[in-house]
């Protein structure tokens, strides 16, 4: 009798839309028993679908409280393995120096060579923009110390937009290239359409820099190196 009246009521709770967990905890009956009892039960759509969106709304509660408690450890975890990382990379030699400057060059410098009037020209600049300052100082690093290229030699433009402060962005600039004021040329307003496509205007804080040497020997220098990379790109 018993068994047959927490059957019952078992029965109706499910057919009221209770779930298994829910009748679990109200009748404190195992799951496989209640599994047993519900085989063959056919439930209407509107019940069924009751069901369907409790169970729903807790896996995705559930889901939603696991992330909480994941995300602090995911940041840990990546934290540690970058630092771990960051220690894995000792002082650059001359020659890791040398690779890294001309494979920037590679990925960062301006290559096409300079056509007008249909007209190829021989004399080529060697020019290097970007908004990164890490990148313009190894780029600097590279045409310093690899390259040779006096202070005097080595320019820079810086390409802003109105709304910016263009006397806090040229000291910024300056404190990062460690060039004199009359190696800058005069800032350009409007960043470039490359830049722009990229990323949004008031991510760029600083602008962009743009580091020129007119230098042609250096320009093909520079292009036979990427050329020697490129013959080990290919393993046969």
């Amino acid at each position: 009798m018993y068994i047959n009246t927490q059957k019952n009521q078992a029965l109706n709770l499910r057919l009221h839309g209770y779930s298994y967990g829910e009748i679990r905890q109200k009748l404190n009956i195992p799951k496989s028993t209640l599994s047993t009892w519900f085989a063959g039960l056919k439930l209407p759509k509107k019940t069924w679908n009751k069901i369907y969106q409790k169970g729903r709304t807790k896996s995705i509660k559930c889901l939603i409280e696991r992330n909480k408690r994941q995300t602090p450890l995911a940041i840990e975890r990546a934290l540690t393995i970058q630092k771990k990382a960051q220690l894995e990379i000792k002082n650059l030699s001359r020659h890791d120096l040398f690779i890294l400057g001309v494979i920037l060059y590679w990925a960062e410098g301006y290559k096409r060579p300079v056509i007008r009037n249909g007209v190829k020209k021989t004399f080529h600049v060697v020019s290097f923009t970007n908004s990164d300052p890490c990148l313009v100082q190894l780029f600097l690093r590279f045409i310093r110390e690899i390259c040779n290229v006096p202070e005097q030699k080595i320019y820079a433009s810086i390409r802003a937009f109105k709304h910016q402060n263009l006397k806090e962005i040229q000291k910024f600039w300056r404190n990062i290239t460690q060039l004199k004021q009359s190696n800058f040329e005069k800032i350009y307003l409007g960043v470039s359409k490359s830049s722009l496509g990229k990323r949004p205007y008031n991510r760029l804080q600083f602008g962009t820099i743009q580091v020129r040497i007119g230098n042609t020997e250096l320009y093909n220098k520079i292009m036979g190196w990427i050329e020697g990379i490129k013959n080990f790109s290919d393993p046969h």
